[in-house]
């Protein structure tokens, strides 16, 4: 299997990142959702309106030069908080791998990559949210997140550097 690299996610991303996106939506609670459906829903959307912002920072992981896989963190407000908020200063992860590239260590890759990336900018915190029946939550818990919040069926995260 070729290597898998990363590399620092640009402005010509954010059709893939959308498509991640997408992949991310699409939750145990949520199955099947399309390209459409889950754009569409502002409360997803604005993970990646107006990609990059000037605070954005995101990763891509790509095999043979095609992307497999991204990781981005973004701020958000009271105003207009996305489903992990915390507080204003902390951002919130967002992740996606294609369904082909699941289970072999590519969100692992991009989170530990994200995370060399935040602290580099000064960021000690990050916050998520995912549900407690996406197989992801492990991953998260293995790499320092806690839970500071449950919801119905989802949890919020928090990683302290």
């Amino acid at each position: 299997m070729d290597e898998i690299s990363i590399r620092p996610a640009g402005p010509d991303d954010v059709v893939f990142l959308e498509d991640m996106l997408v992949e991310a939506a699409n939750t145990p609670s949520h199955p099947g959702r399309s390209r459409a459906e889950a754009l569409a829903e502002p409360a997803v959307a604005h993970y990646v309106e107006g990609w990059p912002r000037a605070t954005d920072l995101g990763v891509v992981a790509e095999r043979s030069a095609r992307p497999i896989g991204a990781a981005w963190l973004r701020y958000f407000d009271e105003a207009a908080p996305a489903y992990g908020f915390v507080s204003p200063d902390v951002p919130e992860l967002a992740i996606g791998v294609d369904a082909a590239s699941r289970g072999g260590g590519v969100g692992r890759k991009l989170l530990r990559s994200l995370f060399h990336s935040a602290r580099a900018r000064g960021i000690d915190r990050i916050s998520l949210s995912v549900e407690r029946a996406n197989p992801a939550a492990r991953l998260y818990v293995a790499e320092g997140f806690t839970v500071v919040d449950r919801r119905e069926h989802a949890d919020t995260m928090l990683l302290t550097f």
